[in-house]
């Protein structure tokens, strides 16, 4: 029986206030334990932009800076975070907007310099994330809401993949509860048809996933979802789901919409 839900959104719901105010409904609406991890590059872009700081990216990375990073933890971690626990206390969830700074939970490691200076941006291991202070909220009924941010232990905040923060929490967090972690995109799972939205596979287990990637069935951009899915999965996650984040509330069920991942 799943006991903990680890839920990441992505920016494409966090940017269009309609579809952001009905995820949270649902989301809000889910029972039992909970943990939600969100983006907002696509704010952070914008306010950047008015601020006269000019995004950079590379093989679709942020570069993050020393103006950077200033415009990405006021906008993670201040305004859409807290909106989004804002907008979750009025739909009757008790949420707490937290960063991996915050009770030392995820501290990172600044990434090396190699081909690509990415600036201040954070590597995660699992090992490191500190699972003690999220048991306690969960424990005493609260919410965490995450922004996609770490720190190194010396006082510098590092911008972090949110997916890399959700998949951490989970792992870190199954020694504790069965895990369900789940991806919301903008389609309704791994499709067996990538022009069909409703060709949805259900489920994918290890022999499955490998009968698909020799079928050529699965398309670039669904393939690194899936080895990440199945490195949580060998790590104790007891199952991943990709799913559209409408279905966000019935994913949490038996019955899903979405491809759930064992």
């Amino acid at each position: 029986m799943i006991d903990l839900f680890v839920i990441k959104v992505g920016g494409n719901v966090i940017d269009n206030p309609t579809l952001l105010e009905a995820f949270l409904q649902k989301f809000a609406a889910i029972k039992g334990k909970k943990i939600l991890i969100h983006g907002g590059g696509k704010i952070a872009t914008r306010m950047g932009d008015q601020l006269g700081i000019a995004s950079r990216y590379v093989n679709g990375r942020r570069i993050t800076d020393a103006a950077t990073i200033d415009v990405v933890t006021m906008v993670y971690g201040g305004l859409v975070n807290k909106q989004l626990v804002a907008k979750l206390q009025a739909n009757g969830c008790n949420a707490i907007g937290l960063t991996g700074a915050d009770a030392n939970i995820i501290p990172a490691v600044k990434r090396p310099v190699k081909e690509i200076d990415f600036g201040f941006v954070g590597d995660v291991t699992t090992d490191s994330v500190q699972a003690a202070p999220l048991q306690a909220l969960l424990e005493a009924g609260m919410t965490p809401v995450f922004a996609p941010l770490t720190h190194d232990g010396k006082g510098q905040i590092l911008n972090t993949n949110a997916d890399t923060i959700a998949s951490s929490l989970a792992i870190a967090l199954s020694q504790h509860y069965s895990v369900r972690l789940i991806y919301c995109f903008e389609k309704k799972g791994v499709l067996h048809d990538a022009n069909d939205d409703n060709a949805v596979i259900n489920l994918i287990d290890r022999q499955i996933y490998e009968e698909l990637k020799a079928d050529n069935v699965l398309t670039d951009g669904i393939l690194p979802k899936l080895e990440n899915a199945f490195a949580a999965i060998e790590s104790g996650v007891a199952e991943v789901l990709i799913g559209h984040a409408d279905d966000v509330q019935s994913n949490t069920t038996d019955t899903v919409a979405g491809t759930l991942i064992r």
